[in-house]
């Protein structure tokens, strides 16, 4: 769960205020703040991460996992070849997969 603080931001300058009860021991201090739009657009770009993530995980473990019968060499190679290009597609489709660097 996220808790959001409702704040007050100038138009002009970008001052931020939220005001809160004082009692009596403040100190301003710098900190970075991030709006709220930009905070979903980067969880949202996370979990697709995760989940892309995920996906390749299962794709890598078969490759780690498989067994090749003797005289079947071949046949187990272009298989490998068509599930890593298989995982590189679902890479390449990504938002923020290597072509959006």
């Amino acid at each position: 769960m996220i808790d959001y603080i409702q704040a007050w931001q100038c138009i002009g300058c970008g001052k931020i205020e939220a005001p809160q009860p004082c009692i009596g021991v403040c100190r301003d201090r710098k900190i970075l703040m991030v709006g709220k739009d930009d905070y979903e657009r980067a969880l949202a770009e996370v979990e697709a991460l995760r989940a892309q993530q995920a996906r390749l995980h299962g794709m890598l473990q078969r490759f780690g996992l498989a067994k090749v019968h003797e005289g079947q060499w071949e046949r187990s190679w272009l298989a490998l070849q068509a599930q890593v290009r298989e995982a590189l597609a679902l890479l390449d489709a990504s938002p923020v997969g290597p072509s959006a660097h």
